[in-house]
């Protein structure tokens, strides 16, 4: 019996019978040989780790535009309290902590430059249907590795694709909607569990709000600090879920569900609506357009940054110009596209 194997026995004798063991993975795109050491989840957890997205997400936007400040949260750090959450609930519930965390780690992997504006950028410059979540599916499966791909497990994949939600239901009741595994639906949970929190925390850190904005009831509900406020969160999660016809359903209570949707209303009004904000957006949707168009028209530049981003040329991928510039976009980091901009459309001083 290979250490793989032997973990694989200690799942079928520790997990719940709801948690999704890593031995009845729907298996990959391209079959792969087990590893001696790892599990299907382990693996898929590790090359996310590894690969140039998953870097690349600490010099992307969650909130605040290349903030100066080192506190702000960042993309990356956005992807670790998530997965911090997430494998919390996971361990509570007997669930399995590896797909819950590859699943987290590799969620936001498509996210574009400047936050949810750069992702509203390319929904008008390149397709409306654009969206983040489709393309950290892409991300994993068509771009890493020069065009080849992670190759990571049907369950891991479907967990990307359905974790966001937009402005939806916290809990969504939609099987379309939906995660294949309650690891991938927990994702989905941790995901607003996590934003809740340090946007509200760095909303306040760079004056957009003050404190006593934050409605009252959510403050009660919820809790007063950062810790408060997560630790009722996740708690409520665990102890409201219940079996139903043999099946986990996750669920939570009525008074922390409507808190969380108060506060999630209060700050897509106040913060990421807001005035301060949305004018830093509208510069950053310039500057995307503007690369957008230059790139549409210079094939030849077009080649030589797809190589510094190690990302497939038209020529590898077989996929459209357009296709590809969207995928290059998207795959900036914040200082990457403000570099970038300066270095084509600012003029250089004569020495």
């Amino acid at each position: 019996m290979t250490i793989r194997e032997d973990f694989e026995e200690r799942e079928r004798g520790f997990l719940s019978p709801h948690g999704y063991l890593s031995a009845e993975s729907r298996g990959r795109l391209k079959p792969e040989a087990p590893s001696q050491l790892r599990t299907a989840f382990q693996r898929d957890r590790d090359r996310i780790i590894y690969c140039n997205a998953f870097r690349r997400l600490k010099y992307k936007t969650q909130v605040f535009l290349s903030p100066l400040g080192d506190e702000y949260r960042t993309r990356l750090t956005h992807t670790l309290e998530v997965a911090q959450i997430a494998r919390t609930i996971a361990r509570s519930m007997r669930l399995n902590e590896d797909l819950a965390e590859a699943i987290a780690l590799g969620h936001d992997l498509g996210h574009t430059p400047f936050g949810h504006g750069g992702e509203t950028s390319l929904r008008e410059i390149f397709s409306e249907s654009f969206t983040h979540n489709e393309q950290s599916l892409r991300v994993v499966d068509r771009l890493e590795k020069n065009g080849a791909g992670l190759n990571l497990t049907q369950e891991v994949r479907d967990g990307i694709l359905k974790h966001s939600k937009g402005y939806g239901k916290i809990i969504s009741a939609n099987p379309k909607l939906k995660a294949i595994t309650v690891e991938g639906q927990i994702v989905r949970i941790a995901d607003i569990m996590a934003y809740l929190n340090h946007d509200l925390e760095d909303a306040i850190r760079s004056g957009v709000i003050i404190p006593n904005q934050v409605p009252e009831a959510c403050m009660r509900s919820l809790g007063r600090t950062h810790s408060e406020r997560a630790t009722t969160m996740v708690h409520d999660l665990v102890f409201s879920s219940s079996v139903e016809n043999g099946e986990l359903v996750l669920r939570m209570s009525d008074e922390v569900h409507d808190a969380m949707t108060i506060l999630r209303r209060f700050l897509y009004k106040n913060v990421y609506r807001s005035q301060r904000v949305h004018q830093e957006f509208v510069k950053a949707k310039k500057i995307l357009l503007e690369l957008y168009t230059y790139f549409i028209d210079n094939e030849k530049m077009l080649t030589r940054e797809l190589a510094s981003l190690n990302l497939p040329t038209p020529d590898q991928s077989g996929d459209s110009k357009e296709r590809v510039v969207c995928d290059f976009i998207a795959s900036m980091t914040d200082r990457y596209a403000l570099a970038l901009y300066e270095r084509l459309f600012f003029p250089s001083p004569m020495v």
